[in-house]
């Protein structure tokens, strides 16, 4: 096998980010040990942990050459992140947590589709869900029924269309469009929707490849970054770009949810220089109503399909896949005339 500076050929290096988790970091790391690709390195970033899991880490990286561990101080997962981008060898890199387990095919499975596919930046795949939250679980199923690169670009403006720890891109994205950000954002979202952005086309290998679990202390759950209110401000900022460039010359704008809540979110378009013309909305009772200056419509009295551009910003449960069939049996097309951002 070829050599390279001595050692074995990098072809993959997984970035794993270790911050308090001794105890799931040995199976984590163990199922790297297990790919049944063998050219990988694995770079654990211990992110200041206090309890052993730095020496737990450079204990079992003993055992194989590939692992390389790096013990910073405590600065976030951005840095961590950064810091073990920074020093990657491999041509393609995978993102992997250290509560989570992957299966022994899923680094060469993804490394040959992105070999076979050179139109596709970053690759992720299905994912089975280790939890027992509900409303994890159902996000859980709905990523896993985005396959395709259309799919998964057009729906970007609900939710993050990979799981992060699923991920696998070719390392020339971060040298032209740039890596993680830290901000009041979560990281992962924003670099998926600054690449899409910039071109970047998603694939995913239709397979279970990754055990994404759920435990109470994951970081989705405890920092304020993965709020519902910092995903929204984060990705409306990015869609506002995406309706400046995408809307037709005098196309009107048009919000679905004349919620307070939602008409509060949505409100950052108006910041981004949007004027919307109105609201829909499924209660008769604020029909007719003006609320933020705006007219409100009962969604049966659409406006002019043509002429208007719906944004759907109904989060309830359902409501998704009921506007989409309600608009599409009229002929409005998604990502042409309409999408869905909630």
């Amino acid at each position: 096998m070829e050599e390279l500076e001595g050692q074995r050929t990098v072809r993959v290096s997984v970035v794993m980010p270790v911050w308090n988790a001794a105890a799931t970091l040995q199976s984590a790391m163990g199922s790297v040990l297990a790919q049944s690709l063998a050219e990988w390195e694995l770079i654990v970033v211990d992110d200041g942990s206090s309890d052993g899991s730095g020496e737990l880490a450079e204990r079992l990286a003993v055992q194989d050459q590939r692992v390389k561990v790096l013990k910073k101080e405590k600065r976030g997962i951005v840095a961590a992140l950064k810091a073990g981008c920074a020093v990657a060898r491999g041509g393609y890199l995978a993102r992997m947590d250290a509560d989570d387990w992957m299966a022994p095919q899923r680094l060469e499975k993804q490394w040959r589709f992105l070999e076979e596919r050179p139109e596709i930046g970053l690759v992720s795949c299905l994912v089975d869900y280790g939890g027992e939250a509900e409303g994890y679980a159902a996000h859980v199923e709905w990523l896993n029924a985005l396959l395709s690169p259309e799919s998964m670009a057009l729906r970007r403006w609900v939710e993050a269309p990979v799981a992060h720890p699923s991920v696998m891109f070719r390392r020339e994205l971060l040298e032209r469009f740039g890596g993680y950000r830290d901000g009041d954002f979560p990281e992962d979202y924003e670099l998926w929707l600054r690449w899409m952005e910039l071109g970047v086309k998603f694939g995913k290998v239709p397979e279970r490849l990754l055990r994404w679990n759920d435990p109470p202390t994951r970081l989705s759950r405890t920092d304020r970054r993965y709020s519902v209110e910092a995903f929204f401000a984060m990705k409306l900022r990015y869609l506002a770009c995406w309706l400046k460039q995408s809307l037709r010359p005098g196309q009107e704008l048009w919000l679905w949810g004349a919620g307070r809540v939602t008409r509060r979110r949505f409100g950052v378009l108006a910041e981004q220089g949007l004027q919307l013309a109105g609201f829909l909305d499924v209660d008769p009772k604020k029909s007719g109503q003006v609320l933020d200056g705006l007219p409100v419509r009962h969604f049966k009295e659409l406006p002019a399909r043509g002429k208007s551009f719906i944004l759907a910003g109904v989060a309830a449960r359902g409501a998704r896949a009921q506007i989409t069939a309600y608009l599409v049996e009229r002929g409005w097309r998604e990502g042409e005339d309409f999408l869905l951002v909630a």
